[in-house]
């Protein structure tokens, strides 16, 4: 996946030969670990000081623009929250291209042939590691997806989509006049629970089965996701949604997983003991909040199936896309 090292682009063989020498490249038993993002400002209504960063950063039409990737699941909750909180005209965006390259994510420069998506018309950059480096020259770590930036002054508000999808919930309702809050403060307790246990067993689990390294760590993170969803079923035999009769924050959340679930994780990260379209509640549910306005169009099935299966020297050296199953759901 490439890394910034002191501002300048590694691609993987040069990480690993200079994480080895600096005696960095550590494994967990085979288990797959998640890096933190390092950008953590938060964009609140009148511009104070959130629950971490800096302050400074006022919600205003047209001053913020949203990074994201269309097969990255923690950039589609952002995607999703942009398009069902009305901010698609208060907040631009650009998208990069699918398929990560040796230089990370990357944008379409001069190929006029080239889906114009992935042209990154605000700063007009050719890589996102481009953009890292221009907030934080020295910059070293991970170029990730979501990155939400501040066209005023020019840094990186947040790189953690946790975060940016609260910003989304509520920051700026005076300016779009659209009050849905999903995050109530009388299900916050149980929404950041049951967030935790999703992010934990399902939204990771399915990396931690997918880039297991050893047969131990795979049994052992595979079971986990299944648990979860075996779990999920039973309390959605009696919910509309995950708590109950309104769509909350943690609803949001499970979705990208559950898209492309039977697509993707179950071909490409072995996460097959069972298909999603197995749980008839779970599919239910995933056919409902899909079908709720502006969310289909932030769903690309074909854009999963070949993102997950593409060329990877572990995973799937010849690039296969298996013909596969077809989603639990239509949209």
């Amino acid at each position: 996946m490439g890394k910034l090292v002191d501002g300048k682009w590694l691609n993987d063989e040069q990480l690993l030969a200079f994480e080895q020498q600096q005696q960095q490249h550590k494994t967990a038993n085979g288990r797959f670990q998640r890096g933190m993002a390092k950008f953590r400002n938060w964009i609140t209504a009148d511009g104070s000081a959130g629950v971490s960063g800096e302050s400074g950063f006022k919600a205003e039409a047209d001053r913020y623009h949203l990074f994201a990737a269309l097969n990255c699941p923690w950039a589609h909750r952002t995607l999703i929250y942009r398009s069902v909180k009305q901010l698609e005209n208060v907040i631009s965006l650009s998208l990069v291209k699918p398929l990560r390259t040796e230089n990370g994510w990357v944008f379409t420069s001069d190929d006029t042939s080239a889906d114009p998506r992935f042209t990154d018309t605000l700063l007009g950059l050719s890589a996102l590691h481009e953009l890292y480096v221009k907030a934080v020259p020295a910059y070293s770590g991970r170029v990730t997806v979501p990155v939400l930036w501040d066209k005023q002054q020019n840094k990186i508000v947040s790189s953690e989509s946790s975060e940016i999808i609260r910003m989304f919930n509520r920051a700026f309702d005076d300016i779009t006049g659209d009050a849905q809050n999903f995050y109530p403060d009388a299900l916050a307790q149980e929404i950041d629970e049951l967030n935790d246990y999703i992010y934990q067993n399902i939204n990771n689990g399915v990396y931690q089965t997918g880039f297991a390294r050893t047969q131990g760590a795979y049994d052992e993170s595979v079971v986990k996701v299944f648990t979860a969803l075996d779990k999920l079923e039973q309390r959605l035999s009696n919910n509309k949604y995950l708590l109950g009769n309104n769509i909350t924050e943690a609803d949001w959340r499970l979705l990208p997983t559950l898209v492309r679930f039977d697509v993707g994780y179950f071909t490409a990260f072995k996460c097959n003991l069972r298909a999603l379209r197995d749980y008839p509640h779970l599919s239910r549910y995933l056919q409902d909040v899909v079908n709720l306005p502006n969310v289909g169009k932030t769903i690309e099935l074909d854009v999963y199936r070949k993102g997950y299966n593409s060329v990877s020297p572990l995973r799937n050296p010849h690039g296969i896309v298996p013909i596969g199953l077809e989603s639990a759901f239509s949209y």
